[in-house]
Formats: structure tokens, C-alpha cells, sequence
């Protein structure tokens, strides 16, 4: 027994030792390999992992919690916007999507079918298909899900009395990808897709605009990301929308990435499915749609918003952790008397709403776990050792500015709370700043080049044709981000046919 136990702490201790030398050894800088330093940071700080199946991811425990404290706040903001929960079914008969012939279009290169119902063992004994359970109807796994949701919104509306229909549904969707990049592009990935049903087509363009604010907030106020609000161009808008509206944001290397989409949908899906209602006049008249969506892509914009070449630099409000502290000890004696300081804070942050971390593990080194907490972007960091007792003093560092600074124990608790305001705060500052130092008018196509090569958001004329629009992606792999909302007029040239225009569009290349 003490041979296999001995074993176990020896095996336990070379599994630590290399994972520090994982978290000791430099991440690729960002100036480095961009690409590389992010991949490696997702696996490094724990966030998620290549699965065994192509294209899909596991997402761990750490990066699952920054998720569901999103999740959770923009579930709170979409019930206090008078929006419910549901669920809806994965599969999809094949001929719902056939209904509205933009939306199949659209997504039809992306699906994955389903053709049987069964599997079973041959005669050489290897597990294959059976061909007598085939399918009457190929089913397809959920790409998005307004078709299956209209088709249940037929059974649900008949008058005036039962609109506006306000429903949102937390689902993984699967959208067949082939350059796969985690968080940003993956086969199957976690969202939230609200479906909602108008009596007429101004509450339905309200209800869009509406839930484009409550992103834009939720992204800019807890995730410290500044967007541009926007409209789609007409080949970038959503498979089936009248109009789409976007939020826009920069990367630290200059590339832009579509943070959340809001889609007035008109009347085209209950058209397709035939969903109607009986006015106010006793006439009967087709409802109006929109649907709206965030995904963990977020994540992947809060990598390449804020991270450093040290790591996660995660905002206080979204953290798993806003605090970790690290007794400092030699022995169990040592670390008994400074766990008594150490519980009566802890009891203290928690009563104030602070998430808090206590790491007392004694098989890895203070210098071990300043690594880790850093690399994994935690927002404050206390340590507190034997000197600091006797001192009653504790040190605290800041992980956006690395400041340092050694604070009297009395004074901690006001301190964090200020901290975690000024980090917030200051994350927000850097990214707005980035987004406008580095948002620039371009009146030709050298500029134009020169500008995105240099990692800029540009405003620039185009003629308004999808044609041109195309030409200029093929040219420079930068795409129509989104027409501003409130965008000024302005009279100019297209930067590519020289052609009139009446006003700037936001180009950029994306993720």
C-alpha cells in the first residue's frame, strides 16, 4: 500500500514538473506568428482541445466556465428584453430546408446528413451501415434552425393575440468546415439563436435593431470590446434575410471578426411555411421574422482581443476566477497559520460577489503557479507569505499592467474592488483606442492595399455592385465588413471602377 501510494505522488510530481515546463516555456510572440501564438495559447490556458473527430473541439473546464459566465449574462439580458427559452429538435427533414430557396442556398454546402437509422454487424463481424434502415426523408443536423422553428410557429399562431412570439434557444449547431481554427471555425459550435414572430414589419426591423444593441452592449460592456455597428452588404447578409445587421470588431493583428449578427427576416419564412395570422381587421396576413445569434466565436475574440504574449488577459466580469491568491509556505506549520488570515478573506470577498481562487497545492512552486494564474489571465493575483504576515501586508498584481505593489491588509479588500473596476475599465480603453488609431479613409486602391497590409479598418468608397464588391475580394481577401449604421453621406469615387458613391463602406480582412 505504501509502495503504490508512494508510486502515485512520484508519478503525480513528473506529470507537474512537465506540465511546468509547458507553462515556463515562451508562447510564440503575436509579432512572431500570429496564427501559432494564438492556437497555442487556447491549448496552453486550457481552454479547449482538438477532438478525435476532424473539425470539432473539446471545450475544457476552464474555457467552458468563461463561456457560461457569457452565457449567463446575455441569458439575463434576453429575459429582461422579454424573451423565453425553448428548444427545438437537432435533426431537420430535408424538405424544410428546401422550403426557402435563399436559406438552402446558403447553407447547402455546409450540412451533414443523415441517411440511416441503424447500425449492425456483418457477416465478416465488422459494424456497418444497414441498408434496410435507410431514411423515407434525409434528415439534416441542426446548421441553424429557422426552418424547424417556423414549422412549429405554424401550429402556434392563428390571431394577433398570440404575436409578437419572443423565443430564444442555447443549441450546438454543425456547419461542415474545412479549415478549422478553435473557437473561430469548427464543425459543431455552442450559440444562442433567438426566433421571433411580428405582427408587422416595423415591430420586426425594432425587434432586430433591439437585440443588435443588447450585443453590442453585453460584447463591449463585460467582454471590454469596442464594435462597429453595421448593415451587411447584400451578398453578405444572412442566407434568407432582408437585412442583416452586424457588430464588427478588431483584432490585435488588424483583422476584423463578426461578433454577432441580428436578421430581419420579412416575411420569407412564414411564406415558406405558410405561418399567418388573422389582423385586428379579421384579414388574414403573414407574419413578420427576425432571428439573431452570438456563438463561441466570442471566445476567440477575446483571445485576439486582449491577450499579451504571456497569455490570457481575461475582463473581471466575464472570469472564472477575478481573484487567485497563493500562500507562500515551507511547511504545513507555516501554511496552517497563514491559511487563518486566508479563510477569514476569502469569507470576506465571497460575501462581496468577488470570485475568488485559493491555491495552496503543495506539490507545485510559487514561481509554478504565478505562470499559470498569468498565462491563464486571471485579473488579480494576491500572494501572501510568512514576512507578509508579520508585516500584515500582502501583494497584489493587476495581470492587464503587470503593476505590482505591496498593500496593507487592512486595505485588500477595497483595493480589489477598485482594481477590478480599473481593469474593466482600462481593457475597454486599450481596445477602443487600437480600434481608432487604426481606422483610416483610403481614397485609392494603392492605399487601399497598403492600409490592410498594415492591419487596418478602412473606409472606402465601392459602387454599390456586388460585382465590384467580389472583385475586390478576389484582389485583396478583404471583404465588406458592414455599411455603418448613421453612416454619413458623402460624395467619392469606388476605389476599384471609379464609379460614383454616395458614401464609405468598412472593408477589412477577417476571421
Amino acid at each position: 500500500m505504501k509502495k503504490s501510494t508512494h508510486h502515485c505522488i512520484t508519478m503525480k510530481k513528473i506529470f507537474i514538473s512537465l506540465r511546468h515546463i509547458l507553462f515556463m516555456e515562451k508562447l510564440p510572440t503575436r509579432q512572431e506568428n500570429y496564427a501559432e501564438w494564438y492556437n497555442e495559447l487556447v491549448l496552453r490556458a486550457d481552454l479547449a482541445e482538438h477532438s478525435q473527430v476532424r473539425g470539432c473541439m473539446v471545450i475544457k473546464p476552464y474555457g467552458y466556465a468563461i463561456w457560461e459566465n457569457m452565457k449567463a449574462e446575455l441569458d439575463f439580458q434576453f429575459k429582461e428584453t422579454g424573451h423565453v427559452n425553448a428548444y427545438f429538435p437537432l435533426f431537420i427533414p430535408k424538405s424544410y430546408l428546401a422550403k426557402e430557396a435563399k436559406h438552402v442556398d446558403g447553407f447547402a454546402k455546409e450540412c451533414a446528413v443523415v441517411t440511416h437509422y441503424r447500425l449492425k454487424i456483418d457477416e465478416h463481424g465488422e459494424l456497418v451501415t444497414d441498408p434496410e434502415a435507410k431514411l423515407e426523408e434525409e434528415l439534416i443536423v441542426r446548421p441553424t434552425s429557422e426552418t424547424i422553428i417556423w414549422n412549429s410557429y405554424k401550429n402556434w399562431i392563428s390571431s394577433y393575440r398570440d404575436l409578437p412570439i419572443l423565443i430564444n434557444q442555447w443549441a450546438n449547431v454543425v456547419r461542415w468546415e474545412m479549415r478549422t481554427r478553435l473557437f473561430l471555425r469548427t464543425t459543431e459550435f455552442l450559440w444562442q439563436e433567438g426566433h421571433t414572430a411580428h405582427a408587422t414589419a416595423e415591430e420586426a426591423i425594432a425587434e432586430a435593431e433591439k437585440m443588435l444593441g443588447v450585443y453590442t452592449q453585453f460584447v463591449q460592456d463585460f467582454m471590454a470590446i469596442p464594435v462597429v455597428q453595421g448593415r451587411k452588404s447584400p451578398a453578405e447578409r444572412f442566407a434568407g434575410a432582408e437585412e442583416t445587421y452586424c457588430i464588427e470588431a478588431m483584432m490585435q493583428d488588424g483583422k476584423a471578426l463578426q461578433a454577432g449578427t441580428s436578421h430581419f427576416l420579412g416575411q420569407n419564412f412564414a411564406k415558406a411555411f405558410e405561418v399567418k395570422y388573422m389582423n385586428k381587421e379579421n384579414k388574414q396576413e403573414y407574419v413578420w421574422a427576425t432571428s439573431w445569434g452570438v456563438s463561441t466565436r466570442l471566445m476567440g475574440a477575446l483571445i485576439m482581443t486582449h491577450a499579451d504574449d504571456k497569455g490570457l488577459v481575461i475582463p473581471p466580469k466575464i472570469a472564472p476566477w477575478q481573484v487567485v491568491l497563493v500562500p507562500i509556505f515551507k511547511n504545513q506549520e507555516q501554511l496552517s497559520q497563514i491559511m487563518v488570515f486566508v479563510d477569514e478573506l476569502a469569507k470576506t470577498l465571497k460575501q462581496k460577489g468577488i470570485r475568488l481562487k485559493i491555491d495552496a497545492d503543495d506539490h507545485k512552486t510559487p514561481g509554478w503557479k504565478f505562470s499559470e494564474y498569468e498565462m491563464k489571465g486571471v485579473p488579480i493575483r494576491l500572494a501572501v507569505g510568512m514576512r507578509d504576515m508579520e508585516n500584515k501586508t500582502i501583494e497584489i498584481v493587476r495581470r492587464d499592467t503587470g503593476e505590482k505593489q505591496s498593500l496593507a491588509q487592512a486595505d485588500i479588500l477595497a483595493s480589489i474592488e477598485k482594481y477590478l473596476v480599473e481593469i474593466q475599465e482600462n481593457m475597454l480603453v486599450v481596445a477602443q483606442n487600437r480600434l481608432r488609431e487604426n481606422t483610416i479613409k483610403v481614397d485609392n486602391l494603392q492605399d487601399f492595399v497598403q492600409g490592410l497590409d498594415n492591419g487596418k479598418f478602412l473606409l472606402a468608397h465601392w459602387d454599390g455592385t456586388e460585382a465590384t464588391e467580389e472583385k475586390i475580394k478576389e484582389m485583396t481577401k478583404a471583404t465588406i465588413r458592414c455599411v455603418p449604421l448613421n453612416n454619413p453621406l458623402e460624395d467619392g469615387v469606388c476605389i476599384l471602377t471609379g464609379k460614383p458613391s454616395t458614401q464609405r463602406v468598412l472593408f477589412a480582412r477577417a476571421y
